[in-house]
């Protein structure tokens, strides 16, 4: 998810009774709720960073790790300046665990996904359940936030309307869940009944409209999209394309530290012409808004 969410989230946290265990808890569950994405520093090597995005920072050893040293961070700067509220650092270190982990929870639930066990595993994981930037779950989150913050200021019960909004925002998760299960469902029965047997089908969030998704599907040789809406059911055009993953362009252009790096972070990689040039692609990102910041030119320009 974005960082906003991840923030909010970690904010969220800490009103529903978790900064009551000690000084300095804001800031450390907002910050801890960020820190996998400290991978985001390696964007400065352009689309070879895509290798190491949502990789090793999100796998187990970084998740036990990074906590440590941030708590040890927290306690250096307490002692510089010191906390009107006691620091307690077993509880410190709680937090950071717990706002650490509750990154690769939210971020699994896109279709981005992570490696949740790298080094030792470089499988994706997804959830296909939300987009990635989710604007109803800013809404709750935000709101959720202010009415406890305000309440805490009256003296009034202020964890209550985190736990609220906590829960609301469980329920659309699961409820996104369900949908997105029942999308999948139905496109990999349609395909089955055209005589395809698709190896993967992804339900892919839009934004805001949670009620549908754009669906992805791909069997060996081939690939497609439709849709899904939650009233109507899917809609499956019977047109497909070529995976493209044996195309000469790709097989002369492998060796390449760009494309080893899109092809070992892509999770539905296709070859794509455009303007009589080839091109490394990504399904989930082959739409108008996204597909230019997603490419790989396999051709020089002609």
């Amino acid at each position: 998810m974005d960082n906003l969410t991840h923030s909010l989230a970690g904010a969220l946290l800490g009103q529903m009774g978790l900064k009551r265990l000690t000084g300095r808890a804001m800031p450390t569950l907002i910050v801890a709720a960020n820190l996998p994405d400290i991978d985001a520093v390696a964007t400065v090597l352009g689309r070879e960073s895509l290798a190491i995005r949502r990789g090793i920072t999100h796998g187990p050893i970084a998740l036990v790790l990074l906590p440590l040293l941030l708590t040890g961070l927290v306690l250096l700067y307490n002692r510089w300046r010191p906390s009107a509220q006691p620091v307690r650092p077993g509880s410190l270190l709680l937090l950071a665990y717990i706002g650490t982990l509750s990154h690769p929870a939210l971020d699994w639930l896109n279709s981005y996904g992570i490696r949740l066990l790298e080094p030792f595993s470089s499988r994706w994981y997804a959830g296909d359940t939300l987009f990635i930037i989710d604007v109803w779950i800013w809404a709750t989150l935000i709101g959720c936030f202010i009415w406890s913050r305000r309440r805490e200021k009256r003296g009034g019960d202020w964890q209550r309307p985190a736990w609220l909004g906590f829960s609301a925002i469980c329920a659309y998760i699961i409820g996104n869940g369900l949908i997105t299960g029942r999308a999948e469902a139905q496109t990999h029965a349609l395909l089955q009944q055209r005589g395809r047997q698709p190896e993967l089908v992804v339900a892919n969030p839009v934004p805001a409209a949670f009620w549908r998704r754009n669906m992805l599907w791909r069997d060996r040789q081939a690939h497609g999209s439709g849709s899904y809406q939650l009233l109507a059911g899917t809609r499956l055009p019977p047109a497909a394309e070529p995976i493209g993953l044996d195309h000469p362009a790709l097989a002369a252009a492998r060796g390449r530290p760009d494309v080893d790096a899109y092809l070992f972070w892509s999770r539905m990689p296709i070859v794509v012409e455009r303007n009589g040039r080839a091109f490394l692609a990504d399904q989930r990102f082959n739409s108008n808004l996204t597909r230019d910041q997603f490419l790989v030119p396999l051709e020089p320009d002609r």
